[in-house]
């Protein structure tokens, strides 16, 4: 196999596996042949921390999966995490994964660097891919993304839909990657309007303690925000963001989702009517572009850069309501020509 390893922007359409996420539970593997054999087997993905169903992160990777297996008609496997799990239990994941002649192999979230960079020198001949880290390897592909800029542009329309000059963020752990989401939101809200208040808050400090996982968590932090006057709620909080958007829902007031077009979920249907627009972030679409570069026979290594450039990010516009606030459309069209043309630097911290 010939590798490419460096880096660069992949191409790939946000709009096209957002709507394909659906919500789904359990542990999955679709037979192909029985014997075993590597050359029989596709692409393996093991969630991150809330598992298949949460309407956002992992369900946008298992779009990916699903495009890769109805493509390509092979073998997949999509495994789910456990509870308080350690690094050598995640290692043991990906390296039972490699052994079953999966390829390639994605741990869909950061918490899976350690045991990624441990397990791929181990399988030299197998590609690994990890989302939101970096993991050197002569056979890993890191798949990050510009959360940044998707969510100056969700700070753009929050600015323009409040009317109480409050909005509220919601992430779901304290750490370097959501601080991403919290910046460009910022940014974005100040940009439109400098009279426009953000109220930040995180819902733990570590992923064990169920920041990514918690509905009830999610919701409580939203109702405090919406106490104090915040009338549009961005969420960067995986599972625990559906505990915000029910939140804003009942006080009826806008959410913003996250990753996933969280307006077209059904499960988050009876609430859609108050989901403004979502932040975008075509896992999916960074999945199935891995997947496709190994069956191609040139699967990708080094890092591999997602941004608004190439709708590696986005906004979305499925809600109609959007289009009735004013100014808010042409201001994120905007906001999104002076990003893809870099007349917008936007903040990562």
């Amino acid at each position: 196999m010939r590798r490419i390893s460096r880096l660069t922007r992949a191409a790939v359409g946000v709009a096209s596996l957002a709507l394909a996420a659906t919500a789904c539970g359990g542990t999955s593997s679709d037979s192909g042949d029985s014997d075993g054999s590597k050359e029989d087997l596709g692409l393996a993905i093991a969630y991150d921390i809330g598992g298949k169903g949460d309407q956002s992160f992992n369900d946008a990777a298992f779009a990916g999966l699903t495009k890769a297996k109805d493509e390509f008609g092979y073998k997949t496997a999509d495994v789910e995490p456990t509870e308080g799990e350690t690094d050598a239990d995640k290692e043991q994941r990906l390296s039972s994964l490699a052994k079953q002649g999966y390829n390639p192999v994605i741990g869909v979230g950061f918490a899976y660097g350690p045991a990624m960079e441990a397990v791929a020198a181990k399988y030299p001949d197998t590609t690994f891919g990890i989302v939101d880290s970096v993991v050197e390897g002569d056979n890993v592909a890191s798949l990050v993304f510009a959360e940044e800029q998707a969510s100056y542009l969700a700070g753009v329309a929050a600015a323009k839909a409040t009317k109480t000059k409050t909005v509220g963020f919601v992430g779901g752990v304290d750490i370097p990657l959501i601080h991403k989401f919290e910046a460009g939101y910022k940014q974005g809200v100040k940009d439109t309007d400098p009279k426009v208040k953000v109220i930040p808050q995180y819902l733990t400090q570590t992923a064990e303690e169920g920041g990514f996982s918690s509905p009830d968590k999610g919701k409580a932090a939203a109702e405090g925000q919406i106490e104090k006057k915040a009338d549009v709620v961005y969420q960067a909080a995986g599972l625990s963001g559906q505990g915000v958007i029910e939140a804003a829902a009942k006080a009826k007031v806008w959410a913003i989702g996250v990753d996933s077009d969280q307006y077209q979920q059904e499960a988050l249907a009876q609430y859609k009517d108050y989901i403004l627009t979502s932040a975008l972030k075509d896992v999916g679409g960074a999945v199935y572009t891995l997947a496709k570069s190994v069956k191609d026979d040139k699967p990708l290594t080094g890092t591999q850069v997602f941004d608004l450039k190439v709708n590696g990010v986005g906004l979305s516009d499925s809600n109609p309501k959007m289009a009735e606030v004013a100014g808010l459309t042409d201001a994120v069209a905007k906001a999104k020509e002076g990003i893809t043309s870099g007349s917008i630097k936007v903040a990562t911290e």
